[in-house]
């Protein structure tokens, strides 16, 4: 199977969008960090697609889809708090969940010897949440008469994040047979 499929070339894509996106926000450029932010999303969504329809997932995309997912939204967590768009305690919670996934792979990975960890249904929904705040976020910036992201769905994104890093948590305690 060929590694420069359609797939590994939308995910490439997003690692490549990402330091013009912080770039655009940086310079206040905010309608075309909506832009890039949307087509970073956009790639997410038909990375995972294609590579599902056309039988063409492959070790790299394997590695790299989740790798570009969390570049993506910590690079965005930690601009937007920065930047006073997000609670601060929101970016923690997003970037600490991560930190949890991606050094417990690591820990799985040196106990078991197997890279591949399946992902959790909440871990996805906790994803297309912080997207959405994220999305919502940027376009609120750039259309200054939105409302605010109700503190409720921020609540409830954070709350997701949580019990998925903890459901992470306890599925590689599985994978290693502790107790």
């Amino acid at each position: 199977m060929r590694v420069l499929n359609i797939p590994n070339t939308l995910t490439i894509t997003r690692i490549v969008i990402i330091p013009v996106f912080v770039t655009a926000v940086l310079y206040s450029k905010y309608r075309y960090a909506l832009y890039l932010f949307a087509g970073a999303a956009l790639t997410d969504l038909l990375d995972g697609l294609s590579a599902r329809l056309t039988d063409q997932k492959t070790e790299l995309g394997t590695f790299l889809d989740p790798l570009a997912d969390k570049f993506l939204l910590v690079t965005s967590f930690i601009l937007f708090a920065v930047y006073g768009w997000i609670p601060k305690w929101l970016a923690i919670t997003v970037i600490s969940r991560d930190l949890v996934v991606v050094v417990g792979w690591f820990l799985l990975y040196m106990i078991t010897h197997n890279s591949k960890v399946e992902p959790v249904f909440t871990g996805k929904m906790a994803i297309a949440m912080q997207l959405i705040v994220l999305a919502y976020v940027l376009l609120g910036v750039n259309l200054p008469s939105l409302p605010p992201i109700p503190e409720l769905f921020l609540l409830l994104t954070a709350a997701v994040t949580a019990i998925s890093g903890l459901q992470y948590i306890y599925k590689g305690f599985t994978l290693t047979n502790a107790p």
